[in-house]
């Protein structure tokens, strides 16, 4: 495809695979519609996720990133600050203060406006979006937070304040989708950062093959 497809206020999305194929718009599907809960659940189960707000534009990148959720890697380092307990981790106990913290995060192409904030705040509140924080002497200094849609979770971002803080938050995190039989984590692209955790690139037609057996799975985010 050679431009997105211009959405109205019917929900609905086209075909992933129809992204742009070419040039500094490639992955992009769909320009317009909004951040609603049921807009935005769509999106993930069609292998889209939104990147700007004013106007809402959705993509779907080629290659895709994932972490296989076996094949995590732990320095040794990483390893030891497991070991030894330096943080203290909580799940969903304070998702504002992680996706703000990720908002205020400086990097390329930062995307989360105030009205991604609110939009998942929202989606959070509903029990369809999630956070692992990390907590040091009573402050919040690492966190991730991500969507959850049957067995997906598709993850968005993460930040620290302390040496290894996202990393501990993003393994505590992979500990948990596997006890909970989740099939699927979704980085959207590999960073330098996932790429030392052991995130890696397939298709986007493997991605849509492994997102359609993820999201018919009956998995429950447990609270």
């Amino acid at each position: 495809m050679s431009a997105p497809t211009l959405l109205d206020e019917r929900l609905w999305f086209p075909d992933a695979r129809d992204a742009v194929k070419r040039g500094v718009h490639a992955g992009l599907v769909a320009v317009g519609g909004d951040l609603s809960i049921p807009r935005l659940l769509l999106a993930y189960r069609s292998g889209l996720f939104p990147w700007t707000a004013d106007p809402v534009t959705w993509w779907s990148p080629e290659p895709r990133g994932i972490i296989e959720l076996d094949q995590l890697h732990i320095s040794r380092s990483l390893a030891r600050a497991l070991r030894k307990g330096v943080f203290e981790i909580t799940v969903d106990r304070a998702f504002r203060e992680v996706i703000t913290a990720c908002a205020e995060t400086r990097r390329p192409g930062g995307w989360i406006s105030p009205e991604f904030i609110a939009a998942y705040t929202a989606l959070h509140q509903a029990g369809h979006a999630h956070s692992v924080e990390c907590w040091q002497a009573g402050q919040l200094v690492g966190g991730v937070y991500g969507v959850t849609v049957g067995g997906l979770f598709a993850g968005e971002s993460m930040f620290h304040r302390a040496t290894d803080a996202s990393k501990v938050a993003l393994c505590h995190l992979v500990q948990r989708l596997k006890q909970g039989s989740f099939t699927l984590f979704d980085t959207q692209m590999v960073t330098t950062v996932t790429r030392q955790l052991g995130a890696v690139e397939i298709s986007r037609t493997e991605y849509l093959r492994r997102l359609a057996e993820a999201v018919a799975r009956p998995v429950t985010w447990a609270g």
